[in-house]
C-alpha cells in the first residue's frame, strides 16, 4: 500500500529508473502478500462452509442441552407467551460461541433466556474452509412451549 502511494507521488518519480524500481518492488510486494493465505479468513465470518460448525455430540446433544438448561421465564408463563425465538451467533475458530443476538423474539423474558443459554453453551467443533478453521455464522430456533410438543420429543420439561 505504501509503495503504491509512492508510485503516484510526482515528487518521488523523477525518472524512468525510479518508476521501474517502484513498479518492480510493488509487484514483489503484492506477490509476497498473496502467496500465502496468512489469516485471510481470520476476520471473515462464513455462512456457508465446507464443514459446518457442530455442537459436540450432534443435534441430539444440542437438543438435550437446551432442554436441560432452558427455563421458562415466569413472566412469559403467567402471560401465556409461547413461540420460537430465533437466535444468531458466531462460532469462532476455537469453537467458542460469540456475538449472540436475537433475530426474532417473542418477549416476556424468553429472548433473554435464549441468549443466556446460547452464551453459556460449551465449545463447539469449529467449521472449516479449505482445511482451515474459520468463523461460522449460525442461526438457532428455540421453541418456548407451555405444553411439551409431542412431535418434537426432545423438548421435555423436567420442572
Amino acid at each position: 500500500m505504501l509503495i503504491f502511494s509512492l508510485f503516484y507521488c510526482p515528487s518521488f518519480v523523477k525518472s524512468t529508473k525510479h518508476i521501474l524500481a517502484v513498479l518492480f518492488t510493488g509487484i514483489t510486494f503484492l506477490t509476497g502478500y498473496t502467496q500465502e493465505d496468512s489469516d485471510q479468513f481470520s476476520s471473515e465470518i462464513f455462512t456457508i462452509v465446507e464443514k459446518n460448525a457442530e455442537f459436540i455430540g450432534g443435534q441430539e446433544a444440542l437438543y438435550e442441552y437446551l432442554a436441560k438448561h432452558l427455563s421458562y421465564p415466569a413472566g412469559a408463563k403467567e402471560a401465556g407467551i409461547q413461540g420460537i425465538v430465533y437466535v444468531t451467533f458466531v462460532i469462532i475458530e476455537t469453537g467458542k460461541v460469540t456475538d449472540v443476538k436475537i433475530l426474532r423474539g417473542i418477549g416476556g423474558g424468553c429472548d433473554e433466556e435464549a441468549v443466556r443459554v446460547v452464551r453459556n453453551m460449551p465449545y463447539w467443533i469449529s467449521g472449516t474452509q479449505r482445511g482451515k478453521k474459520v468463523k461460522v455464522h449460525c442461526n438457532l430456533p428455540i421453541r418456548f412451549s407451555l405444553a411439551p410438543n409431542k412431535k418434537e420429543g426432545w423438548f421435555k420439561r423436567n420442572r
